[in-house]
């Protein structure tokens, strides 16, 4: 299937980034508006938060430090938001989601907050609050394939807004079949597309094996992938503060003589994922390597040439 590009449009309206700021695809009738905590009374004169919809509430989360999110949806948002101004306090930012020409009905918005519920879950970005709600809600065939294209255009402006939790931490395409994402590098054979945006990576370094892919977000380090027990005093204090973070919400758990990646986790670069691993400052770039065994480094010197 082809994929084409899109267009965007935001609208800021006080003209700052804080503000309160309006979000569409051009051509399209889905209507987003990103608005602070602090400024949710201003959007009662707005009609699109008088619609059913469905919406986001983004904040941290207070044991684990992690971004954290609640999906819900009404009849109408701005009366639905009240109530959780006075009931949960996490959050500081809601982005929701209407139909600009108002075809949204209560069946439409169920099914897209059981949706969205059921993939934050898959892709494990952000703790999700209420992630054990979802409820499938059933719709006609046309509705439903109209409300998965509804979804489409709600990944691309959450992540537009700074929200990439409903994204797959590593889309990885093959030849006549496509994963959604990479639990098992063994699936990695001669059939993997040349993409130069996604590097598969590989470290061996004092009897620890880890794998990886590198996309346009960063390094994700791949579940099973293995890391020191201990770690040594050349150690910056911020790779030790994430270490530590790691073990503490158990992406990594300790099996054996050695900790074990539970899940995939993305880093923002190679530097980070290689000393977290091994457990000492170390060059990212020249530890990690592809299945020619050419350093990362050199990868990218060759793309630069």
């Amino acid at each position: 299937m082809a994929i084409y590009g899109k267009s965007i449009r935001i609208y800021l309206k006080d003209g700052t980034v804080t503000g309160i700021r309006f979000g569409e695809i051009v051509n399209q009738t889905i209507m987003s508006v990103a608005c602070p905590r602090n400024r949710v009374s201003e959007l009662k004169s707005y009609s699109e938060a008088n619609r059913p919809g469905v919406y986001f509430l983004f904040g941290i989360d207070g044991e684990t430090g992690d971004t954290k999110a609640y999906i819900g949806e009404a009849e109408n948002v701005y009366e639905r938001l009240q109530d959780h101004l006075a009931k949960k306090e996490f959050w500081n930012e809601v982005i929701f989601f209407v139909s600009k020409d108002e075809n949204l009905t209560k069946s439409h918005v169920k099914y897209l907050e059981s949706n969205t519920i059921r993939i934050a879950n898959t892709t494990k970005r952000y703790i999700i609050e209420n992630g054990n709600q979802s409820q499938a809600s059933s719709l006609p065939p046309a509705d439903r394939d109209a409300m998965e294209e509804f979804l489409v255009y709600m990944k691309l402006l959450l992540g537009v807004f700074g929200h990439k939790f409903l994204e797959e931490l590593s889309p990885i395409k093959f030849i006549n079949k496509e994963y959604t994402s990479l639990d098992d590098f063994s699936k990695i054979d001669n059939q993997l597309v040349n993409d130069e945006k996604i590097i598969e990576l590989s470290l061996s370094v004092s009897g620890l094996n880890a794998k990886a892919i590198q996309t346009d977000e960063g390094i994700v380090v791949l579940q099973n992938s293995e890391v020191a027990k201990e770690i040594r005093s050349s150690l910056s204090m911020g790779y030790r503060e994430l270490r530590e973070k790691l073990i503490n919400n158990e992406t990594i758990k300790l099996v054996d003589n050695k900790y074990i990646f539970q899940k995939n986790y993305l880093f923002n670069s190679a530097t980070p994922a290689a000393a977290i691993i091994v457990g000492y400052n170390i060059s990212g770039p020249q530890t990690w390597k592809d299945q020619y065994g050419k350093t990362l480094k050199d990868i990218e010197e060759q793309k630069i040439k």
